[in-house]
């Protein structure tokens, strides 16, 4: 019976392999289809059904249903048992079908004669391209094997469909990849860009999906996951110290080595489908599984299996990721995801980055920050809609991507760009002058770092030094934990490239979302409040003091400035402190050169630092406020989590009443003050940031003009006023008086 069935399948897939090689145009080859199934499966009918929009499916070709239906019937997603079959991403298999539960009759079409009705999903490793039925009029339910070889159909009808062969009139038979789409995802660095996409991990395309040989396509299948095994136990023999990545490669070797996987794809192979048909056929079925299931640990593993099985494909096809295109003049790089180090590999020579998943804290996104490269992540389906050398167009500040964009998007897109270009010239004419407002009031603009690539921003920017330069970078990058000769060249480089104006370096912050490559993860609920920055630093004092003695050494004579990331509390200073009074003295008695002024301060980003003991703010040398961090834990919203870090604005009374709080402790103890962080750069933030007091803060490079700008422009003593009459009148926001008072200086 199985050999009969095989058999079939084989023969099926041989007629339905003509009709692919015929030069017949696409609804030409769609009426084959239909005729074809229909016949080998012995029904009265057959459809196709395909979207014409997100929500909308078209009857495009029928063997047995009323002809003149064709192109004219039309549902919504999840009407009728058609659609339902294409919102779920299941089969259904109905011997009465006018009985079953959300049938939809459609008296154009003739069909109220059909009992039976077998209905599967045409879809493409996730992504949904409409519906393959049949149906007869003897009341019965199908069997499995006519189940499957309806499903072979489903998948040849998902392959010939990317290959653009039924393309033809109407909008469900359009061309793929010509039309415009327009993506939300999330703003991760800001930014616009416009270009060419280039994948980082081009698509695999399988262009032989009928095979005549099962024995030969076996033996192919079996080479092909036998070099898997090797390669996947390769990656982990070097992966040993990294946990997070052996666990996933230990997934890996786990599908690898699944008797149920390989033997699932070999009697795809025995029905007549070629080995690369087979393992993709595989990845669809268990994909439309996984993704319905409930439990997070398994969808998670839908990452893996959809790794695996490309691999796979690419051993059997031999597309690699060098596909030989070209790399773009303007290169718009597209991902899934991506690593710190494989992202610097580009450099900067990406306009703009968009990604499928990510989170704004990722190494990712901290790269493309210090890269100032546009990144917009969470933007969904961008790797099944794009192909290598798309026009798209990055809008990294509303988070839009805007791909194979019309003439009228472009014009706007462009006009936007040249208004920026506009304000930067404007900027670039006051790049030397101090932020002086109106009431004479000197406000201190520094930059943040945390690459050597930064620092030529310092000058063209417009800087007065670095606020912040981010030390984690160096360690995130590499698989092995930087030597500290290594670290006393680089910053060296650093103080060198500033040309003497003041650095603030920030000693290691890792833990929460920055886990080094090759030091253990940490299981903990909630990684932002756990073990983190100074925190891993005081408990594992090796790697601070190996980074506290080559800050030393670089600054060699010259002054040097340190900050600790993420003090709670007075007593972590003091420990912290303590550390660099060791160093120093160690230095010392080497007889190695001091700095001529070492300054040691800390970042205020727990509310618990700002009502630390008097003291503390009398010995600590300097305080940055660190705004991102602070935020989050003053309004308890996490700021990976897009559903509350939006609900909470900077300009919040009770926030900025806090900040006026640290603002007036500092004074009291003549405690220099800066703040540090997304709102340092955004120029109405900013504004209000100095108005409460704070006339030192730290931003991106390209920050700096638009802030410097408008600050030249106001008078803190009225914007001021302005915050505190909100206050004063019970509003929960003092955005909407700034910006009226914004608006009457125009």
């Amino acid at each position: 019976m199985v050999e009969r069935a095989e058999s079939e399948s084989r023969k099926l897939l041989g007629r339905l392999r003509d009709t692919m090689a015929s030069q017949a145009a696409g609804q030409e080859r769609l009426d084959q289809i239909t005729h074809l199934t229909a016949d080998s499966m012995g029904t009265e009918v057959c459809s196709i059904y395909l979207f014409r929009d997100d929500e909308t499916l078209e009857l495009c070709a029928t063997q047995g249903l009323n002809p003149e239906s064709v192109h004219q019937t039309r549902m919504k997603l999840g009407e009728g048992l058609v659609g339902r079959v294409a919102r779920t991403g299941k089969v259904i298999n109905a011997a009465d079908a006018p009985s079953a539960k959300g049938f939809r009759y459609m008296p154009e079409t003739g069909e109220e004669i059909y009992s039976s009705f077998l209905g599967v999903p045409i879809q493409r490793l996730g992504e949904k391209l409409g519906v393959l039925v049949v149906q007869s009029k003897e009341a019965r339910e199908f069997s499995a094997d006519e189940i499957y070889a309806l499903e072979v159909v489903a998948m040849v009808l998902a392959e010939m469909t990317e290959l653009g062969a039924f393309v033809g009139e109407g909008a469900a038979l359009r061309a793929r990849h010509t039309q415009p789409v327009l993506i939300r995802g999330v703003t991760a660095q800001e930014g616009t860009a416009e270009g060419h996409v280039w994948l980082h991990e081009p698509r695999v395309v399988v262009t032989n999906l009928v095979a005549d040989d099962p024995a030969k396509e076996r033996a192919r299948l079996t080479e092909a996951v036998e070099n898997l095994r090797i390669s996947v136990d390769q990656l982990l023999a070097v992966a040993s110290g990294d946990s997070e990545q052996v666990q996933v490669l230990e997934a890996y070797r786990m599908f690898a080595n699944s008797k149920g996987w390989m033997r699932r794809m070999e009697e795809n192979i025995d029905r007549g489908l070629s080995a690369e048909a087979a393992v993709e056929k595989e990845q669809s079925d268990v994909r439309a599984r996984m993704l319905q299931a409930t439990d997070a640990y398994l969808r998670e593993r839908l990452h893996d299996l959809d790794d695996l099985s490309n691999r796979l494909l690419r051993i059997l096809t031999g597309q690699g990721n060098k596909t030989g295109a070209a790399l773009p003049e303007d290169p718009i790089l597209v991902a899934r995801n991506i690593g710190p180090g494989e992202l610097l590999e580009y450099g900067r020579q990406l306009r703009g980055i968009i990604l499928e998943e990510g989170s704004v804290g990722s190494h990712a996104a901290i790269v493309a920050r210090a890269l100032a490269i546009p990144l917009v992540i969470n933007a969904k389906r961008i790797q099944i809609e794009a192909l290598n050398g798309d026009h798209v167009m990055v809008d990294g500040d509303q988070g839009v991507v805007h791909l194979r964009p019309d003439d009228t998007v472009v014009n706007a897109f462009r006009d936007k760009m040249a208004m920026q270009a506009k304000a930067q010239e404007r900027y670039a004419s006051i790049r030397d002058k101090p932020a002086v407002t109106l009431c004479g009031k000197t406000i201190r603009l520094d930059m943040n770092a945390g690459l050597m690539a930064d620092l030529p921003s310092l000058e063209s920017s417009g800087a007065e030094g670095v606020g912040l330069f981010r030390t984690e970078l160096q360690f995130l990058v590499r698989s092995q934990m930087p030597k500290r000769t290594e670290l006393a060249a680089l910053y060296a480089r650093v103080l060198d490239a500033a040309q003497g104006k003041r650095v603030v370096f920030r000693t290691l912050d890792i833990g929460s979302d920055k886990v080094l490559p090759y030091m253990a993860a940490e299981e903990e609920p909630n990684p932002a409040l756990g073990w983190r920055a100074i925190r891993v630093g005081l408990d594992k004092p090796g790697v601070m003091r190996m980074q506290l003695q080559a800050l030393l050494r670089a600054a060699n004579g010259r002054p040097l400035s340190i900050m600790f990331p993420f003090i709670a509390q007075y007593d972590e200073y003091r420990l912290a402190r303590a550390e660099v009074d060791k160093a120093v003295a160690r230095e010392k008695k080497l007889g190695h050169t001091l700095p001529e002024k070492l300054e040691i301060g800390a970042m205020l980003e727990t509310p618990s630092l700002a009502f630390a003991s008097k003291r503390f703010y009398e010995e600590v040398e300097f305080l940055s406020i660190g705004g991102n961090d602070l935020k989050q834990f003053f309004f308890a919203a996490d700021r990976e989590n897009e559903r509350v870090r939006r609900r909470y604005d900077t300009l919040n009374v009770s926030f900025l009443t806090f900040i006026e709080d640290i603002v007036a402790r500092c004074a009291a103890t003549n405690t220099r003050l800066s703040f540090c962080g997304e709102d340092a750069g955004r120029p109405v933030e900013a504004l209000c940031l100095a108005a409460i007091g704070l006339h030192s803060l730290s931003m991106r490079p390209a920050s700096v003009g638009p802030v410097k700008h408008l600050l030249r422009r106001c008078n803190l003593d009225d914007v001021r006023k302005v915050i505190h009459d909100a206050r004063d009148a019970g509003e929960q926001s003092v955005r909407p008086a700034v910006m009226e008072y914004l608006r009457g200086l125009s």
